[in-house]
């Protein structure tokens, strides 16, 4: 699946630490919790891990601290085969962090400290990205500084890459954002995010999705979990359907997605065909717990593919349709 090229990835690298409990605590109480887990994260990373395992050259540029978890960080972006070089390691910082509970109904309470992630800004990204070519894509998220991911698509499209954003987690973003995306993939709750809307309104995916290419974007692609993606430009829309699967966890289907939209981009696919297989790949993070385990690669997602050929199939969109279903992707 590899290009000619390197993708690049800008974005965050954190440690996710986890917990259950019966409830939650009140102020100024303790109680006792089970099930402690700790695993990497941050959506920089788990894409650029992604790209690894589906063969693609890729650099990734982010900030870790200098401690244990900042160590962990390079050791494991090393043995899956990302690119480090563009990795600063910040002294005075502590690699990102985010602490989540859960209690007996699966709802969760999250602190997040973004540690060296705060670090990830325009000039360092500006220094990073210097040497971004015409044959390479960039990919980066809203997880970092919107400065500095708008500098991570500026420099891209200067160069001549083909440039992603992974908008999530969603917020209002300039239109100088928008002008340097390429390819653009909110799920639907973060479409209605970027149109200035609440996150769960009732409107058309396609018709949002017309409003942010009228403000420069180049591609719209709307990830809508089992239903697949739909593909919006300028003179077309195109539903790309996603294969049935057991759904375990959908915490990965995201990153999972757009690291295999990169790879088939970079690889020279037309982005409805890379769309076709990034659907298979999401769908198939969704077999598996955890995001970093669920990344396929090149084996599994071909393996996938095979299995299921109605993943591959496109068909028009009908325009007076109205796809009411959110996603988690």
């Amino acid at each position: 699946m590899a290009g000619s090229g390197q993708a690049i990835v800008v974005g965050s690298y954190a440690v996710g630490l986890k917990m259950r409990t019966d409830s939650f605590p009140v102020a100024g109480e303790t109680r006792l919790g089970s099930g402690f887990e700790e695993g990497p994260g941050g959506k920089g990373s788990n894409q650029a891990i992604g790209l690894a395992r589906l063969g693609a050259d890729v650099r990734f540029v982010g900030c870790v601290g200098a401690d244990r978890y900042g160590r962990d960080a390079l050791e494991l972006l090393q043995r899956e085969g990302v690119d480090t070089s563009g990795v600063t390691v910040i002294a005075d910082e502590p690699t990102g962090v985010g602490f989540i509970v859960l209690d007996a109904a699966g709802d969760n309470v999250i602190v997040l400290d973004p540690g060296a992630n705060r670090r990830l800004d325009a000039a360092l990204v500006g220094e990073r990205a210097a040497s971004i070519g015409r044959n390479e894509v960039v990919l980066t998220q809203l997880e970092i500084d919107a400065a500095a991911a708008t500098a991570a698509l500026t420099a891209g499209r200067a160069a001549g890459a083909t440039t992603v954003l992974n908008p999530a987690p969603a917020r209002l973003v300039g239109d100088e954002t928008l002008a340097a995306t390429d390819v653009l993939t909110p799920n639907e709750t973060e479409l209605r995010i970027l149109s200035g809307l609440r996150p769960q309104a009732i409107a058309d995916d396609e018709a949002l999705a017309r409003g942010l290419l009228a403000r420069g974007a180049g591609t719209i692609v709307v990830t809508r979990g089992a239903l697949g993606a739909l593909v919006v430009t300028a003179g077309a829309s195109v539903v790309v359907p996603a294969p049935r699967v057991d759904v375990i966890d959908t915490t990965g289907a995201g990153d999972a997605f757009n690291a295999c939209l990169t790879a088939r981009l970079l690889a020279g696919d037309p982005v409805t065909a890379a769309v076709s297989v990034a659907v298979v790949a999401g769908a198939l993070a969704c077999t598996r717990s955890g995001v970093v385990p669920s990344l396929p690669s090149t084996a599994e997602l071909e393996a996938a593919r095979a299995g299921d050929a109605s993943a591959r199939e496109t068909r028009p969109r009908a325009s007076s349709t109205r796809h009411r279903r959110r996603s988690r992707d």
